[in-house]
């Protein structure tokens, strides 16, 4: 007996046209033989617009280990939401970019029923990307461990305040500075929040971490590219006057008190994600239409 695939549809559901492209997309995989899954509350969502006959509901029949892919359908945000769900498994995620930028995607919406053939026939590869681990401590005790696929960003509470801050890197201080805060990004982060605060674009293939400070009244405070072997460590300045937050990929916010050490390394735990090409090929293309660069006059390699 063939033994069952399982994919699982994870759609931004809001949008007319994800409903749309997620209705095509359970058909697509019902008719490969694919069982497809979606969560309970996707599902609940979708049962009045479209057939979800044979689906399969996460957690009540099938498990995530039991999942070959994840599916998404979507933005980055969507994307990111996807990687917190299979965050202790090793299961890959394919994003199908139904947002704006979807740098995290590998497919547009117009190739959906392109992707889904292409999953239906086992036709992907899996790229491991860089993922980061982060805790507080406070006082000499942990109080709070996470991860992030982009980026972990200590940010001051209020707007009205600044926020006094000890950069380290490797146990030994660096500078001290007030701010808005600092992003700390993986290479797949580099075109996200680091990108936006001024931080290089970093090639995904190179194994690093960024460090990018946000408005910072200092004469030094530049951004920063450390080896994934490093560890980074914020701390709030026990005399600011404002308290901070803690954000991980911009989903989950944890408050800081005067005097928190925000400790960031990298884990040893990648994200999977599902390629179709090669994203060492695409990645330049992949700025060039993501950013709507200039490139008119290009004449190619000299033949």
């Amino acid at each position: 007996m063939t033994e069952r695939r399982y994919v699982l549809i994870l759609a931004h559901t809001g949008r007319d046209a994800t409903v749309d492209a997620a209705s095509s997309a359970l058909a697509m995989l019902r008719g490969g033989g694919v069982v497809p899954v979606l969560t309970t509350v996707e599902r609940s969502d979708l049962a009045a617009r479209c057939d979800v006959d044979g689906i399969a509901v996460l957690g009540e029949d099938v498990e995530v280990d039991d999942l070959e892919l994840v599916v998404v359908l979507g933005g980055d945000g969507t994307i990111l939401r996807a990687a917190e769900l299979v965050r202790n498994s090793d299961v890959p995620l394919l994003g199908v970019n139904m947002g704006h930028v979807g740098f995290l995607a590998e497919a547009e919406r117009d190739d959906l029923g392109d992707t889904i053939k292409r999953v239906v026939a086992k036709q992907w590869d899996v790229e491991l990307r860089r993922a980061i681990a982060v805790r507080v401590v406070q006082n000499g005790r942990v109080v709070h461990e996470d991860w992030a696929l982009n980026e972990a960003t200590v940010e001051k509470a209020a707007r009205e305040r600044v926020l006094e801050v000890v950069l380290e890197v490797d146990q030994r201080p660096l500078s001290s500075f007030g701010a808005d805060g600092v992003v700390v990004s993986t290479p797949t982060g580099s075109t996200a929040y680091a990108f936006s605060a001024g931080g290089p674009v970093v090639w995904p293939t190179l194994d690093a971490m960024l460090v990018v400070p946000l408005s910072a009244h200092a004469l030094f405070a530049r951004p920063l590219v450390v080896p994934p072997t490093s560890t980074i460590a914020v701390e709030v300045v026990r005399r600011t006057p404002a308290t901070g937050v803690l954000w991980c990929d911009g989903r989950r916010m944890f408050d800081l008190a005067a005097g928190a050490r925000i400790e960031i390394s990298a884990s040893p735990q990648p994200v999977r994600l599902a390629r179709l090409h090669s994203d060492t090929d695409r990645f330049t293309d992949r700025l060039v239409s993501k950013f709507d660069l200039p490139v008119g006059g290009w004449r190619g390699p000299a033949s």
